[in-house]
């Protein structure tokens, strides 16, 4: 079975996949990880996306395409994380799996309020060494400003703060919003209501994938 989560920032998409790994046997796919992983690895593939991601600039289509399809050759069943952000990607992505005989089964939209996902976003705090993330709604640290693992004080980043999310939030509107029409148009979409703690939400993904 080979299905998407679609949804804006904050809605909750990492969460629900790593649950969906964990307990029904999906392959997560998250763009973001395999970039990092293949960067860490010096990779040819990983070597190209930092190159621009040194420079500032948004890595191309046709690298990140690169990077699923060996991905998709090692798989045959995947969750796909936040991937594809643009309809191009979509369209990349439905060659890829054409050419293997694969389709897409599922797409999943987690929906969630504007000023929802601003709280839920604004109240993440980050531990820079050890890399552990809290939110001060879901997940506090045990004591108010400090990581329950490292002892440093956490921080609020930049692009956490309300101004910043709601430009992230205006460029997904813009580029990845219409992937959802793009998807109603072949396969249907199902939107699942992301306003819950994650057990609630995984119990109506997991009804949406049957």
């Amino acid at each position: 079975m080979n299905a998407i989560l679609l949804g804006a920032p904050g809605v909750g998409k990492g969460t629900q996949a790593q649950l969906l790994t964990e307990r029904d046997g999906f392959v997560q796919l998250s763009t973001g990880d395999i970039l990092r992983t293949e960067i860490a690895n010096g990779s040819e593939l990983g070597l190209s996306a930092k190159g621009f991601m040194d420079r500032g600039e948004l890595v191309p289509d046709s690298v990140i395409l690169n990077i699923v399809s060996l991905r998709l050759d090692k798989n045959k069943s995947f969750l796909f994380d936040g991937f594809p952000r643009t309809v191009p990607q979509a369209d990349g992505l439905s060659n890829l799996l054409t050419s293997r005989g694969m389709k897409l089964d599922y797409v999943i939209s987690l929906e969630l309020p504007v000023e929802a996902i601003v709280e839920r976003l604004s109240a993440r705090r980050v531990a820079l060494k050890s890399g552990r993330v809290y939110n001060l709604l879901f997940n506090p640290p045990k004591v108010e400003g400090i990581c329950d693992i490292s002892g440093e004080s956490l921080i609020q980043r930049s692009d956490d703060k309300p101004e910043a999310i709601l430009v992230r939030l205006n460029e997904y509107n813009m580029k990845t919003e219409p992937l959802k029409k793009y998807y109603e148009q072949r396969i249907g979409v199902a939107s699942v209501n992301a306003d819950g703690d994650m057990e609630t939400v995984y119990r109506r993904v997991k009804a949406a994938l049957t």
